[in-house]
């Protein structure tokens, strides 16, 4: 599979650049915010590809940063969302706003984007909340330190058993902040009963 292509860029578009390296011409669909990233015809390029493989298709999509591409990746696990949505999704809202979009269940915001009906944006919601980064400068996560493996795993067990994810933080916080232990089983058992 095709992950990075480097070369000259050939030509650009909103949603479409042609980049040449080592002889051979690749037409890759892009997303607007990385087309608004790209030199001009003819500069030097590095791009992330997704490479996307169907029975009659072989499809490139191009990506300027590794959040970008990984957050296309997450978007077309979700159930109604292929490649070309994925895409549009990118393109019709920053990262950093879809992050925080989907985060808080701001649906309302999500139909804004060409292409994306309610129940696509419900989907996005419920597939993705939990398993997506806070976004940056995300007002309390941002600023707290990275958690324990520990802690981790303490969260995901707590997911694991129907708890919403900010639930589950913030009764692995009251917790932690009552003096529970280090070992996972004493602090799983003091975060579930803060949960409920």
């Amino acid at each position: 599979m095709i992950a990075l292509l480097r070369g000259t860029l050939v030509e650009k578009s909103p949603n479409q650049a042609i980049l040449e390296t080592g002889g051979v011409g690749y037409d890759v669909t892009i997303p607007v915010s990385t087309f608004s990233g790209l030199p001009d015809v003819g500069g030097e390029i590095r791009l992330r590809i997704y490479t996307h493989v169907r029975e009659d298709t072989l499809a490139l999509y191009g990506f300027l940063t590794a959040d970008e591409k990984n957050l296309f990746e997450k978007l077309i696990g979700v159930s109604g969302i292929g490649p070309g949505l994925a895409v549009k999704i990118l393109s019709g809202m920053p990262a950093s706003d879809l992050l925080t979009s989907i985060r808080r269940n701001e649906i309302e915001k999500l139909v804004r984007i060409p292409g994306v009906g309610k129940k696509t944006a419900e989907r996005m919601v419920l597939e993705l909340r939990d398993k997506l980064p806070g976004p940056a400068g995300a007002e309390d996560r941002a600023a707290e330190p990275a958690l324990s493996r520990i802690d981790e795993d303490v969260l995901s067990a707590l997911v694991n058993l129907g708890s919403a994810r900010p639930a589950a933080e913030a009764a692995l916080r009251k917790a932690r902040a009552g003096g529970a232990p280090e070992e996972f089983e004493p602090l799983f058992r003091k975060a579930l009963e803060l949960v409920r």
